[in-house]
């Protein structure tokens, strides 16, 4: 297991910002030699610390602006019945996040769609119709003033 020291988390908190940033950059910004911040961040990759490096998408230029956070609830507690709903969702571009939560409710998604006409359709054609959905309870975006999504 990788330490997670003060360096490396300057490290981790850059590059969640900008993955793209050149490595000599990087190390001044957190103040070590190129070679030693290379190091570091190499390891931090071996370690599974870095997963992977995403572009960030904007919504509104892909012509998704309708963003909502759905909350469902399944009708049967049981794996088979979570294992078909996850499957389900993976087949859906409009679900963007898929998480299994706690409470009265079994998943937490967002959805990214075109308009409300299209999140209209989505709800009543899609997610509607799936055998294992109770109840679906949406909460529309109405703004994001801190999103660190990446």
């Amino acid at each position: 297991m990788t330490k997670i020291d003060e360096i490396n988390r300057k490290i981790l908190r850059e590059l969640s910002r900008d993955g793209r940033l050149p490595n000599i950059e990087l190390a001044d910004r957190v103040g070590l030699s190129p070679s030693a911040c290379l190091r570091r961040v190499q390891e931090l990759e071996r370690a599974g610390v870095i997963k992977g490096y995403r572009a960030v998408l904007d919504p509104m230029a892909m012509g998704q602006g309708f963003a909502a956070y759905v909350t469902v609830g399944l009708n049967d507690h049981t794996k088979a019945a979570q294992d078909a709903f996850e499957r389900a969702m993976d087949l859906y571009d409009e679900v963007r996040e898929c998480h299994n939560i706690t409470g009265t409710v079994e998943y937490l998604l967002r959805v990214e769609t075109e308009d409300l006409a299209s999140y209209k359709l989505f709800h009543t054609e899609k997610l509607g119709t799936l055998p294992q959905v109770h109840q679906i309870v949406t909460h529309v975006v109405m703004g994001s003033p801190k999103d660190e999504r990446a």
